[in-house]
């Protein structure tokens, strides 16, 4: 009798690639620099079709995608994959890959080994919409061949796996805001289990269109600052009033250390992996205790094999809706406890506005850039801070992380009770560039120098691994799940 084959260890994942193409700017350094810059991508809509909606203000890409794109190639493509596509061919140039999987190039990673996640939380809906009209004005022949292959959601992760060659596999997740974190997510998870080398994942959405700037509107769930539009995303300020509706895209490579390693690319950070839940609560309503959210860290820390005392920093989904925001904090106090007053909390949604199914990529690319650079992004617009809330945690300005292994993770919720929290961990070496972490306050370092409070199990490194870990630790982290 044939002996059953032994299922391959958990591998180490980091991630070696980041684009984007934001509210803020095209691409993800200059999106990066905004974010830490503190500017606000909200604007007043100019359309005509705005002016008799109840919100009419909205965080649109900074650079139109047909700018970026050839023709040809855009006006094949829903707007939402047109920004998927450019964040994708971002990240995929910035790991260091050049042209397709399958290539002759020495550090080329085979096709058969590349596989795609994108989410999103709408898909198409330009073209729907657009098409629609076409129907009802010019009738059946009018619309075209295209529209199918244009609106389903499936279509961006689709449109990168052919742009890249991806064979092993293209996934779609739709989870509403989550979408793009649980992508990525995903991504990591099939490195991690030995079904990819390599996979391109995060999220993109396209919706800033009348027709959901009205329901939202009619939610309520949206702030209606029409008047003051830079100001009107406002997390955890009492002030706050809804969300603003933004759109792009936000995607990473993530990689196995050992693939990384022998094709010479340069890490950003460690991929740790997710921990997802659901409040089964309320469609659209946040489980008012944060005890969905919680269950989401607790997995995260465990299967991610992450001490509460590394964690030194959070990009919050805060979204400046007035129960989300708080659900949020409970979440990170029940979880984090006595550790919490160590970590910088930044709200970037403050500055890009709400990508819905984008968001969870564009927030896992700022994530691992504030790892990356040792700094966390400021929240603006706090100016009456929410009861209750240690205002030690926000800042209206960046603030250095500390050096060594720590840990950041980045939250996203969504409608229907999605639950995803990412995890991350700094490389040892600090990053090179215009942003290192200085000054890092006394408590801080003495915090993070010591044990952690319940250390992971230890594995064993593959050797000549060029990342290194923690030596307290152990050389690995691949905690069993």
């Amino acid at each position: 009798m044939a002996a059953r084959p032994t299922l391959p260890a958990l591998r180490r994942v980091v991630v070696t690639g980041a684009g984007a193409t934001t509210p803020l700017a095209g691409d993800a350094q200059s999106t990066w620099k905004q974010l830490l810059a503190g500017r606000s991508g909200v604007v007043a809509l100019e359309h005509e079709w705005a002016a008799d909606l109840p919100v009419r203000i909205a965080a649109p890409a900074a650079v139109d995608p047909s700018d970026v794109l050839t023709r040809h190639v855009a006006r094949r493509l829903d707007r939402a994959s047109q920004f998927a596509l450019i964040a994708a061919r971002e990240a995929w140039a910035d790991a260091g890959f050049a042209g397709p999987a399958g290539g002759a190039d020495p550090s080329a990673v085979r096709a058969d080994r590349l596989a795609v996640v994108m989410g999103t939380g709408v898909g198409g809906v330009s073209t729907l919409l657009d098409q629609h009209d076409v129907l009802r004005e010019r009738g059946a022949r009018g619309v075209s061949p295209m529209t199918v292959p244009m609106l389903m959601p499936n279509s961006p992760a689709a449109q990168i796996g052919l742009d890249l060659g991806a064979q092993a596999g293209v996934h779609t997740v739709v989870s509403a805001c989550a979408s793009g974190a649980e992508a990525v997510g995903h991504a990591i998870d099939m490195v991690r289990t030995g079904r990819a080398d390599v996979v391109v994942a995060g999220g993109t959405e396209a919706c800033v269109v009348p027709l959901n700037l009205a329901a939202f509107g009619n939610m309520r769930a949206m702030s209606r600052r029409n008047d003051d539009p830079a100001t009107a995303s406002r997390p955890y300020d009492k002030g706050r009033d809804g969300f603003v509706l933004g759109e792009g895209a936000g995607v990473v490579v993530v990689e196995s250390a050992e693939h990384a390693e022998r094709r010479g690319a340069r890490a950003y950070c460690e991929a740790l992996g997710q921990g997802l839940s659901s409040d089964s609560h309320h469609i659209a309503q946040p489980e008012p205790t944060g005890r969905g959210v919680a269950a989401a860290l607790r997995q995260l820390l465990v299967s991610g094999g992450i001490s509460p005392s590394e964690v030194v920093h959070v990009n919050a989904h805060a979204t400046s809706t007035p129960q989300g925001d708080v659900a949020e904090i409970r979440a990170l106090e029940q979880v984090l406890d006595r550790h919490l007053h160590q970590v910088a909390v930044s709200a970037t949604k403050s500055m890009t506005g709400h990508l819905l199914g984008g968001a969870g990529g564009v927030e896992t690319v700022a994530t691992v850039l504030a790892l990356h650079h040792r700094t966390a992004p400021p929240t603006i617009n706090v100016t009456d801070l929410e009861d209750g809330i240690d205002p030690a945690l926000l800042s209206s300005s960046p603030r250095p992380l500390p050096d060594g292994p720590v840990v950041a993770l980045n939250n996203s919720f969504g409608f229907g009770g999605h639950n995803v929290v990412l995890g991350f961990r700094a490389l040892d070496e600090p990053a090179p560039g215009p942003y290192p972490a200085r000054g890092v306050e006394d408590f801080l370092r003495d915090i993070m120098t010591t044990a952690p409070d319940t250390p992971p199990p230890a594995s064993p490194a593959p050797p000549g691994r060029r990342f290194s870990r923690r030596s307290e630790d152990g050389p690995d982290h691949t905690a069993p799940r």
